[in-house]
């Protein structure tokens, strides 16, 4: 069952886990807070740790608030476009054939029919982001299988808000935000391994964080990068859409 602690104008969501610590997070993009706390940890307790911890807490809402965030794209020429950690200028051609993404080492280059829409150019640029990461993924997937000795029953790619990955324990797959294909390899790679650890261990036990550090020492350093990277302007009121 989750409890929530209100401090001020704070809300913190509690969690009781198989833990032997509590964890505090603060979450991206708009900074809510999670605080997980062994079992038998009384509310009363909990509250007086988080308390301690307001203004780290205000601290790290703070930075992601104020994070810089992408404008909202038009897909308009010479519009820059992240790809794997790099801009890229926009180029647009107006064509009547299949709508299609190619890039070179500047530029990136979106054909689409004459008098296409906004959300249209928007959807061919997504499939192809899409395409790229089903390009990239199963190679991680199959490296860390072995590294690790798990195997992964199944990946899908999904426009998340909050979450970078996810990761169903039981069912043995994992989930990986579209948006992974504007950061750099080595995050996405950061990513697939952190969903992967967790199918050897489901929560962020003491465990959990220990595999994490023993095959990617730099994790702390990795998320935190993935997390001051700039955030997409994507209208969160949306529907996420996934696929496998």
């Amino acid at each position: 069952m989750v409890e929530t602690i209100q401090l001020g104008e704070i809300c913190i969501a509690v969690t009781r886990k198989a833990v032997k610590n509590v964890h505090l997070s603060v979450h991206p993009p708009l900074g809510h807070v999670t605080l997980v706390a062994p079992t038998a940890t009384r509310l009363e307790v909990a509250r007086a740790y988080a308390i301690s911890k307001l203004g780290w807490i205000r601290d790290q809402q703070t930075k992601l608030l104020t994070q810089s965030r992408e404008t909202p794209r038009q897909f308009v020429e010479r519009e820059t476009h992240m790809l794997w950690g790099r801009r890229y200028l926009l180029s647009v051609v107006e064509k009547e054939a299949k709508p299609t993404v190619t890039r070179d080492h500047r530029r990136i280059t979106l054909t689409v029919r004459s008098g296409s829409t906004v959300a249209k150019r928007e959807e061919v640029m997504d499939e192809w982001h899409r395409a790229l990461l089903h390009q990239t993924v199963p190679a991680l997937i199959e490296k860390w299988e072995s590294r690790l000795g798990v195997k992964v029953s199944g990946y899908f790619l999904q426009r998340m808000k909050t979450k970078w990955g996810g990761c169903n324990h039981r069912a043995g797959n994992i989930r990986l935000n579209t948006e992974l294909a504007k950061k750099p390899k080595d995050l996405l790679e950061y990513v697939v391994l952190h969903e992967m650890v967790h199918l050897i261990e489901p929560t962020h036990s003491e465990r959990f964080v220990a595999l994490l550090a023993q095959h990617y020492p730099t994790w702390r350093e990795a998320r935190a990068e993935l997390n001051e990277l700039p955030l997409t302007a994507q209208a969160w009121g949306q529907s996420e859409r996934s696929d496998g």
